[in-house]
């Protein structure tokens, strides 16, 4: 993959399922050298990921037609966040990126945070004022990218699989 090539935010197509379910398992395997347990139980599975490209929330960041980056933005809401221990800052509507993966190759290229700046933009423009995220306690990386795109931590909310960090930013 050509690091230079121009990188377009997009919906994610049918024909982007096989290259970004490549990029979840090389994600996966990130997660599991560096000894976190996110996504070491079966979740996200290929199912999640072809059920974000019908039900139309699953985007890439895409290197002319190649998916280098994806993420599940979801504007419906997450039912976890409606009981957290601890305090949203905004009430909803809320847009929130789950299943966030960038492809080995294009890893240390911001491709992560430009992900998550064009979530923010799409949001924004779309009339909404909060924009929320949780992630496992030892994903260090998700958590320095919240912490620098300004994302505030306010507890813990709970999924079937166990808990996860939430945080919030106002837009």
């Amino acid at each position: 993959m050509d690091r230079s090539a121009q990188v377009f935010f997009r919906k994610a197509a049918v024909t982007d399922i096989d290259p970004v379910w490549r990029i979840i398992l090389q994600a996966k395997e990130q997660m599991r050298l560096l000894g976190s347990r996110q996504w070491q139980d079966g979740y996200p599975a290929l199912d999640d990921i072809r059920r974000d490209i019908a039900d139309g929330c699953g985007y890439v960041l895409a290197a002319g037609n190649v998916p280098v980056a994806y993420g599940a933005v979801l504007f419906g809401g997450e039912p976890a966040y409606g009981s957290i221990e601890g305090e949203w800052l905004c009430q909803p509507p809320y847009v929130v990126v789950h299943r966030l993966a960038v492809a080995q190759e294009m890893r240390r290229c911001g491709l992560a945070t430009r992900f998550m700046r064009e979530v923010e933009t799409f949001a924004r423009n779309a009339g909404l004022h909060s924009f929320r995220v949780d992630t496992n306690f030892d994903n260090r990386y998700m958590r320095s990218l919240l912490s620098a795109l300004g994302f505030t931590y306010c507890g813990e909310i709970f999924y079937a699989h166990g808990s996860r960090l939430a945080y919030e930013k106002p837009l």
